[in-house]
C-alpha cells in the first residue's frame, strides 16, 4: 500500500472507484481535480491509495472557511473490493498527519444518516471520530446530515 498526492494520470482508475461506490458520478472528477492539480499553491489535498501500482482510493479534504484550523473531508472512496482491507483506514490516517504537520486543529467529515450509510458511519467511528452533529431532513426528507468530528491536537 502507498498513499501519495493525486496525480492527472490517477484520474481514470480513481473514476473507477466513483463507478465502483457510487459516492458522485465520476464524470465530475476532473473538474474537481483540476484546481488541485493545476494550481501549485491550492489549499485542498487529494491523496491517493495505491495497491500493487494501482489507484484504489482517494480521500479529499479543504479547509473550511472563516475557520482557524478546520478542515473538511469532503470525499473518502475505496474501490468495493478492496474495502475492509485498511486502505480507508490509512488513507484518512496519512490526511491527519499532513494536517497535523500544518498545525490544523480539527477535521470533520459529513455523511448521510440513512440505513444505506450505516457502515460509513461505523468507519468514522472505528477511525476515532464522533458525531458531533446531525442535521435533520438535511440531505432529503427523511435523510438527516451527520458530521463527524476529531481533534488533530
Amino acid at each position: 500500500m502507498k498513499i501519495r498526492l493525486t496525480k492527472q494520470n490517477d484520474i481514470a482508475a480513481l473514476q473507477e472507484v466513483l463507478n465502483g461506490t457510487e459516492l458522485f458520478p465520476s464524470e465530475m472528477l476532473p473538474d474537481m481535480v483540476d484546481g488541485f492539480l493545476s494550481d501549485g499553491q491550492s489549499l485542498e489535498i487529494w491523496l491517493t491509495c495505491e495497491k500493487n501500482s494501482k489507484a484504489v482510493g482517494f480521500c479529499y479534504a479543504v479547509p473550511e472557511e472563516l475557520a482557524e484550523g478546520a478542515w473538511n473531508m469532503l470525499a473518502i472512496a475505496i474501490l468495493p473490493t478492496e474495502q475492509g482491507k485498511g486502505f480507508g483506514g490509512a488513507i484518512i490516517k496519512h490526511l491527519e498527519v499532513e494536517l497535523k504537520k500544518r498545525g490544523q486543529r480539527i477535521l470533520i467529515a459529513d455523511t448521510s444518516g440513512s440505513d444505506e450509510f450505516a457502515k460509513t458511519r461505523a468507519f468514522y467511528r472505528k477511525n476515532g471520530y464522533s458525531e458531533e452533529a446531525r442535521i435533520r431532513d438535511f440531505w432529503a426528507a427523511g435523510d438527516d446530515k451527520v458530521v463527524f468530528w476529531k481533534s488533530l491536537i
